[in-house]
């Protein structure tokens, strides 16, 4: 139809808009008199099929309170993720509550960094994004200049840790998801006010004023996860003797080959430590033989046979991959996090095709 114009509008409901747009929901939000109804915010389908959260402003304050509490103290955020999830409207929020303006990335992180004004400084970003910005003089010398760097939506390799440790970059691992309005676990240990347990198949549980309401207009997936105050993750965990949190990987992340369970997060770790890889995922691809294959999908430079022996090393013989794909880097999603649709999708390599090789 002629002459008309789509124009996308800022809203709470689903979370849309522009970081400004949103900064200035926000701030209306937190003002009302009365509680208002809960935003709508989007997951970002990394796995699968995306959910709409319902998150109240008792949530969301409860959240940010806690984070700000475990670091210090509020401060001033950059904004280098999408508005629109999780991640991002955490630091919108918190900046909101603390009363200081968010810088928006809009170059490099360096270029943000000279635009803080205030003593505190923070930042989120995911592994993937920590490693490259490693890799840049100039954005690991921004890297140090922050009081804490946030790391979340997805496990931090330790060698990963070691290396912003190591040039003086103060890291701290989150764990957490839309339905907890962010991260809620921080370096291995709940923040205040949240309660951890495991179910007795591993599966992590949370509880706290920080939870969700439930899932828009979905009442029976809410009623699969919600129960009793607790939230029942999609995560394995196991607890170490000092009580911290250790997260295992989706309760999905499981290869399923030749009747053996191959945990894809041990796979990914042991290949993360290969001098010649330095990014990769482990997935599950369909194979008429063994039902599913376990395919590495690699940023680096192996071979299949390098890296199904040093697989094999340390672990299972069956658990090494037995389809290598190398891509020049890894496929993100807008939040930053891998998108694992889109690896399963990705060629194999000349020699990674896999098939019927032996165990």
């Amino acid at each position: 139809m002629a002459g008309i114009r789509w124009v996308l509008v800022s809203s709470l409901r689903p979370l849309s808009g522009t970081a400004a747009e949103i900064l200035a929901l926000l701030r209306a939000w937190e003002a009302a008199e009365v509680e208002p109804e809960p935003l709508v915010v989007a997951t970002s389908g990394s796995s699968g099929e995306p959910k709409r959260v319902l998150l109240s402003r008792r949530a969301l304050r409860a959240a940010a309170d806690a984070v700000h509490t475990r670091l210090g103290g509020p401060g001033q955020w950059v904004l280098n993720l999408p508005p629109t999830y999780v991640a991002g409207l955490q630091v919108l929020v918190r900046s909101v509550l603390a009363g200081t303006d968010p810088v928006l990335q809009t170059g490099d992180l360096a270029e943000a960094a000279e635009r803080l004004s205030a003593e505190r400084r923070y930042v989120s970003v995911v592994p993937t994004r920590l490693r490259r910005l490693l890799e840049e003089p100039s954005q690991a010398e921004a890297l140090r200049s922050f009081t804490t760097v946030l790391v979340g939506g997805a496990a931090v390799p330790a060698e990963l840790r070691s290396r912003a440790e190591e040039v003086g970059v103060s890291v701290v691992a989150t764990y957490g998801m839309s339905e907890t309005g962010g991260g809620c676990v921080y370096d291995g240990e709940p923040l205040a006010g949240v309660g951890l347990s495991l179910t007795d198949q591993g599966r992590i549980r949370l509880r706290g004023p920080m939870l969700f309401d439930g899932y828009d207009g979905d009442p029976r997936r809410t009623a699969e996860v919600l129960a009793d105050g607790w939230f029942t993750t999609s995560d394995l965990g196991e607890l170490g003797g000092d009580g911290r949190l250790r997260v295992l990987g989706r309760v999905d992340d499981v290869v399923v080959s030749g009747g053996v369970n191959v945990p894809a997060p041990a796979v990914a770790e042991r290949l993360r430590s290969h001098r010649g890889v330095r990014e990769v995922q482990v997935v599950g691809a369909p194979d008429p033989e063994w039902g599913e294959r376990v395919v590495a999908v690699v940023v680096g430079e192996i071979s299949l046979g390098e890296a199904r022996d040093w697989v094999a090393q340390r672990l299972p013989r069956a658990w090494a991959p037995r389809e290598l794909r190398l891509l020049p880097e890894l496929p993100l999603l807008a939040n930053g996090k891998v998108d694992r649709v889109a690896l399963r999708a990705a060629p194999p390599s000349r020699d990674g095709a896999g098939g019927g090789a032996a165990r």
